[in-house]
């Protein structure tokens, strides 16, 4: 158990990186930021001169790895740190200097059980990238293909899981202080936030993460996801297929290649809203350094440390959601909400309606450069607030992409309407899955799964009311062999019994 005066050091370190660079100031001047919190913001920047504008993304990168990857959760959440913020931290670069090239073979052979040199014909030391968890190597396989070899730096297991003791420690205090800071439930986006490295650092769970996208993706034959070599794949090391690819960000350089930049975000909102809506596993990290442009045309995507996953009840709703956004449905889109239970039920649906017919009429119909995401994101978070909406992660999740995924779009197609775009696909996937078919095939499965519980709930029937005269059933075997012969056995299961209730009561008590 990590010291209190540990995390305290390690906050007030990070504190007055944070100050350096002007973060602290938004907390400070939050109407809602807890007086205690806000007196540390104030120890933290004492004799400190700090920017006018605040630079989150910078200061961050400055504490390390795990603040990068905080940083990238955190702007998800613009209701928790502000929608500047959390625009500021859209921008965050995941990027740090690579290690050397020694530790990273030794790492590779370790993982892989085996020399290099019996692995790869040719492996660059050089890396192409490098980033806060890992960095990956242009490599030739001992067959002759063509690979990229991503591998976790050393020793950033040990460091995260330093940071996320005091993350999860600071949350636990904040959350304690109540009232707003409650209804953010920091516990749970440190919980989150640890589910998400905990997957990024185990690279074989990104490969089978990329090959269930893969399969899922046959549908859109322009979206290409590259394949894995399970062979040259463990948990420290991923072996896929490389890419020779223009990155998406490069306009100038997809018009000189001869490619179509509508096509190319056509078939981007396409693959993401088949994924998203669709399948409901969708690539969460889709910015412009992790999308190419082939030369065939197709659309491909890599690194998949983060991904979201929807179930179909939730994706049913968000589709009728954004449809009901699209066609001005604000009754519909209200009723949904209070369905989901994402709003409280003691609001009004009326009310609801019309506080999101203030957010989505000024949008409706407008391209996508003469629209504000960040005003009408300040709109829909000033909705929760309003309306006591409890934080939903996957929601946020997706919402994130989405922003993220539009501004990949808008920059390859300035005049391209995501609403229009998303309209026909969202109809015909609604049309498909909330029609006569699928709601008698729905009804037909619930059938089916009763009908094969009629037989336990007659045993069930039979053991609670025998027939008239029969004999009492036998007691369970683990009670005749204690009765019969283990005698002895049951003082003590009573005395151990009374021992841990007593301790869980007392447990519970001091909590």
């Amino acid at each position: 158990m990590t010291a209190t005066v540990t995390h305290l050091w390690r906050l007030l370190k990070w504190g007055r990186t944070l100050a350096r660079h002007g973060a602290l100031q938004g907390i400070e001047r939050d109407p809602l930021t807890p007086s205690n919190v806000r007196r540390l913001c104030r120890i933290a920047r004492v004799g400190l001169s700090m920017p006018t504008a605040p630079d989150y993304a910078a200061a961050l990168q400055a504490i390390g790895p795990a603040a990068i990857k905080l940083g990238q959760a955190l702007s998800t959440r613009p209701d928790l740190v502000g929608e500047s913020a959390a625009e500021n931290l859209l921008q965050l670069q995941d990027s740090l200097p690579p290690e050397p090239f020694l530790p990273i073979k030794a790492a590779i052979e370790s993982a892989l059980e085996a020399p290099l040199e019996s692995l790869f014909s040719q492996f660059d030391e050089e890396p192409v990238g490098a980033a806060s968890i890992a960095q990956v190597h242009h490599a030739i396989t001992t067959e002759g293909r063509e690979v990229a070899v991503k591998v976790l730096r050393p020793g950033i297991e040990e460091e995260f899981a330093k940071a996320i003791d005091t993350y999860e420690w600071a949350a636990a205090h904040v959350e304690l202080l109540g009232g707003e800071a409650e209804r953010l439930r920091p516990r749970m986006v440190i919980a989150y936030f640890k589910q998400w490295v905990r997957r990024e650092l185990d690279l074989q769970r990104e490969a089978a993460s990329a090959s269930e996208l893969r399969d899922n993706m046959v549908a859109e034959p322009n979206f290409h996801v590259p394949e894995i070599d399970w062979s040259r794949t463990a948990r420290r090391v991923l072996t896929l297929e490389w890419l020779d690819g223009i990155k998406l960000n490069k306009r100038d350089e997809l018009i000189a290649a001869g490619h179509d930049p509508k096509v190319l975000a056509t078939t981007l909102v396409r693959a993401f809203l088949r994924q998203a809506v669709v399948d409901g596993y969708f690539h969460a990290d889709l910015h412009q350094g992790n999308l190419f442009a082939l030369a065939d045309g197709r659309v491909a995507a890599i690194d998949f440390g983060i991904m979201g996953r929807i179930n179909r009840q939730a994706r049913l709703w968000l589709a009728e959601i954004l449809y009901g956004l699209i066609t001005g449905n604000y009754m519909r889109v209200a009723e949904i909400h209070f369905e989901a239970q994402y709003v409280p039920a003691h609001h009004d649906v009326a009310e609801f309606a019309t506080a999101l017919r203030a957010v989505g009429e000024p949008i409706r119909g407008l391209p996508v450069k003469e629209i504000s995401i960040g005003r009408m994101l300040e709109g829909l978070f000033s909705i929760t607030r309003d309306f006591d909406m409890p934080v939903q992660p996957h929601l946020l999740l997706l919402q994130k992409t989405m922003v993220m995924e539009e501004g990949v779009a808008t920059a390859l197609d300035p005049d391209i309407n995501m609403w229009e775009a998303a309209e026909p696909f969202l109809k015909d996937w609604l049309r498909t899955e909330l029609g006569p078919e699928a709601y008698y095939a729905d009804r037909i499965v619930d059938a089916v799964r009763a009908f094969k519980l009629i037989p336990d709930l007659i045993r069930r029937i039979d053991a609670a009311y025998p027939p008239a005269g029969a004999a009492p059933p036998p007691p369970p075997l683990a009670e005749v062999a204690v009765i019969e012969h283990k005698g002895w056995m049951a003082p003590l299961a009573i005395a151990i019994g009374s021992a841990a209730a007593a301790a869980a009561a007392t447990f519970l008590l001091m909590g």
